[in-house]
């Protein structure tokens, strides 16, 4: 046996293993380009924000205030605040900014159409719900990332 023979025809497994990783990268590549150019790429990256929210309740004034108490940071324009499934407004409506929520940040509202000291109300009142719901920047998606009851 001679093993000069058994080893020499090595030669062609180099440019068949070069041809197989060049198509793989360019597959890779255009799923990559393709995704981004279809907009996919916005929608996989638009998730909720992980923010904590504490709602205080004064029912001699008729308001509520909603507090960031923690968690990441997130921009007032893409934040509602609904009453009772339907009534929504914006959160920088109420008496909070219109930049970015963060530790801390906090708007009021008033209820049962009260607006004393606040300077908007929604018409509903105790026993509603109220839900802090976030929008994807683009128009996707939205989630509940707060919630809460008006007190009787």
């Amino acid at each position: 046996m001679n093993i000069k023979n058994l080893f020499g025809d090595e030669g062609a497994v180099s440019p068949v293993i070069g041809v197989i990783l060049m198509v793989a990268i360019t597959v890779i590549l255009a799923a990559v380009i393709g995704t981004f150019v279809l907009g996919l790429g916005d929608q996989v990256q638009s998730s909720a924000p992980n923010a904590n929210f504490q709602f205080s309740y004064d029912s001699s004034a008729e308001s509520f205030t909603i507090t960031h108490n923690g968690g990441q940071d997130v921009e007032a324009s893409n934040v509602e605040v609904q009453v009772n499934g339907d009534d929504a407004q914006a959160w920088a409506d109420g008496s909070g900014s219109s930049g970015t929520i963060s530790t801390g940040s906090s708007t009021a509202f008033g209820y049962n159409g009260n607006s004393t000291g606040v300077p908007s109300a929604f018409s509903s009142g105790s026993g509603s719900d109220v839900l802090v719901i976030w929008s994807a920047p683009n128009g996707g998606s939205s989630n509940t990332i707060g919630s809460s009851t008006i007190p009787n």
